[in-house]
């Protein structure tokens, strides 16, 4: 078992599904349309192709998480959530930097990710992440006064 320090006094280890009412809980802080518990138990439930970077406090009680999708030589980032009391320390950052060490002993090569284009913050940490836009999906994100949003499409290369 692998683990990785970060800010806060957090540590960074592997999602389980034990895990998937809090992460479910997190994400619901952060997108208009929160996942069911149930999509995280089964993702939660499947490490290898879905793999789940949690980060832990003291307790182990998840206080931000980074979701992966693996195919062959490619990932998505299929989801990355922070407590909305801890954002701005570098936790996404850290996860993220779990996330890479770890593949970088895979085949994985490349991740990707959508991102909604107003997400100014999410966007900077992904571009310091090394992360280059490569494409836009107008209409891709629905927010809630019904209106659509644009997601750009981001890939990082891996090693």
């Amino acid at each position: 078992m692998s683990y990785w320090t970060a800010p806060a006094g957090l540590f960074i280890g592997y999602g389980e599904p034990a895990h998937a009412d809090t992460l479910a809980k997190l994400h619901a802080q952060g997108f208009y349309r929160g996942w069911p518990h149930e999509d995280f138990e089964a993702y939660l439930a499947d490490p290898l192709q879905t793999p789940s970077y949690v980060a832990l406090d003291n307790r182990r009680t998840p206080r931000g998480f980074a979701m992966l999708r693996i195919a062959g030589d490619e990932c998505e980032l299929l989801t990355i959530a922070v407590d909305k009391k801890l954002r701005g320390k570098g936790i996404g950052r850290a996860l993220l930097a779990a996330a890479f060490a770890d593949l970088r002993m895979t085949p994985v090569r490349s991740m990707f990710l959508e991102v909604d284009e107003t997400n100014l913050g999410a966007i900077k940490l992904y571009k310091n992440m090394g992360f280059a836009e490569i494409a836009t999906r107008k209409g891709y994100y629905s927010k809630p006064d019904g209106s659509a949003a644009t997601a750009l499409v981001m890939r990082a290369n891996l090693g």
